[in-house]
């Protein structure tokens, strides 16, 4: 399949921001604390983030980057083609910001829900914050925590979230409801598999996932699975809305 325009400019812009990560961190200038998206009461939080960590991915693992930009070239060409340019790419931002919007509303859950347990035990909510806000920690929460609600306030707090993933599967379940017969493969696992069991397949392994505070099928790293199912749930959510409405009619290319 050919690759579509704004599928080309969404690959290069990523891969501009993946290289400048890399080579200005080699300079000490960190561009992940200034593009990648923090919980909003971090003091690194910057308002213009969750539309730039669609464009930041892992500096570590190439296979981020690479796995998202096949399958924005994959899918996003093929939505592209149907819909026009303009009405894609207004998805494909739509989504990605869905799938921060809901990450961050999973993390405040997973910050103030193990942080009333250590209220309830007699600690400050002020003092708990002000010292995640300097990175640290009170070595007596863990006598009152379990290490998953640790490690859950923690991160909720501390680690930020980066990639495409999100607006990535916001095209996937797009894809899925217009070609649901159309037959997909996992890299790792080479049996066809038609898209309307492939994709919510794959919603499923990423909610148990979520759960079970999982790394993902090939480890490696946090995974913001609930990310993820934001971005797929806005997708939907705007496919539904399309589908009532002219919108579906109509192709976007200027």
């Amino acid at each position: 399949m050919r690759i579509t325009e704004t599928v080309k400019h969404l690959i290069i812009i990523n891969v501009i921001f993946w290289i400048a990560t890399l080579a200005l961190a080699e300079r000490n200038i960190d561009l992940v604390s200034l593009f990648a998206l923090y919980f909003p009461e971090n003091p690194t939080f910057k308002f213009w983030q969750p539309v730039s960590s669609m464009f930041m991915h892992s500096v570590s693992s190439p296979m981020h980057i690479l796995f998202n930009m096949i399958g924005l070239w994959m899918f996003g060409s093929a939505l592209e083609m149907r819909w026009g340019k303009v009405k894609f790419l207004c998805f494909y931002m739509i989504t990605g910001v869905g799938a921060a919007l809901v990450h961050t509303l999973v993390n405040y859950y997973g910050l103030y829900s193990n942080m009333n347990i250590l209220v309830e035990a007699g600690f400050s909510q002020t003092e708990i914050l002000d010292l995640l806000k300097e990175g640290m920690y009170n070595p007596n929460w863990k006598n009152v925590l379990t290490d998953a609600q640790f490690n859950t306030m923690v991160e909720s707090f501390l680690v930020p979230a980066l990639g495409a993933s999100g607006a990535l599967y916001g095209v996937l379940v797009a894809f899925g409801m217009l070609y649901p017969n159309m037959e997909l493969m996992m890299l790792f696992i080479p049996i066809p598999i038609k898209a309307k069991y492939f994709i919510p397949g794959l919603l499923v392994y990423d909610f148990i996932s979520g759960i079970a505070g999982s790394t993902g099928l090939f480890g490696g790293g946090n995974i913001a699975h609930f990310a993820h199912l934001g971005g797929a749930l806005f997708g939907f959510l705007l496919m539904w809305y399309w589908n009532k409405t002219q919108f579906n009619q109509n192709r976007w290319d200027r």
